[in-house]
């Protein structure tokens, strides 16, 4: 199969493992330090984490995101979700719209806009949406139980929805649950239906979700802030 095609088909591809336990392991640690700033769901904005970046340029995943996007694709953001037995919790059905922005401009199409841990945000129409990607890589095995991610295939060509019309969409279309073994990927884009339920499993969840972008600058002076 073609991966690339699948992500334009379905808005999503699951990969192999791509990474080994060890390669894992130095993230894992790097990400328990406890000077890095934790909430209950995880951590957000830690590309500047060196592990991080150095993961987020590797050839596997850097060589997904330009197959993509093209060879100027670039990482912008990186949040890692630590869903366990503790600190458990489900997400419904939504598309991932908002993106970090350097600085606040009014500009048609973006918004509301909101600021988290000091960094702009607003939401993006599906013009900029398109040209992202998100790769996630699993740091721990995915499975049934431990409340993977669920999709609805091929919405992300549906442009930004509203609330009613993902609901809609969540009853007319067959869900796929995306079980992934640990060090796999998967590429999917912001505007993909997506979901998770809460975990049924004491062990950990952990998932390394970066974002790559065919373009760091998009309408009247609007560019990506790095998170």
């Amino acid at each position: 199969m073609n991966r690339n095609w699948a992500v334009n088909q379905d808005g999503f591809t699951i990969f192999p493992p791509m990474f080994n336990h060890g390669e894992l392991a130095v993230i894992i640690e790097a990400l328990a330090s406890p000077k890095l700033e934790r909430s209950r769901a995880g951590m957000r904005h830690i590309l500047s984490q060196p592990s991080v970046a150095r993961i987020a340029h590797s050839p596997e995943l850097f060589d997904i995101a330009q197959i993509y996007l093209g060879n100027r694709a670039k990482p912008f953001r990186a949040t890692l979700f630590d869903k366990s037995h503790e600190a458990n919790w489900l997400v419904a059905w939504h598309q991932d719209t908002a993106l970090p922005l350097r600085r606040r401009r009014d500009v048609s199409g973006w918004g509301p806009w909101s600021v988290k841990a000091g960094i702009f945000y607003a939401h993006a129409p599906a013009s900029a949406l398109e040209k992202i990607l998100a790769l996630r890589l699993h740091l721990d095995p995915s499975t049934s139980r431990n409340g993977p991610l669920r999709v609805l295939p091929g919405t992300h060509n549906r442009g930004v929805l509203t609330d009613d019309s993902i609901h809609n969409l969540a009853t007319k279309i067959r869900p796929v649950d995306c079980l992934v073994r640990q060090g796999g990927v998967i590429a999917m884009q912001p505007l993909l239906v997506h979901a998770s339920s809460k975990s049924q499993d004491p062990n950990p969840r952990r998932v390394l979700h970066i974002e790559y972008s065919a373009t760091m600058n998009f309408a009247e002076g609007l560019e990506l802030a790095l998170a």
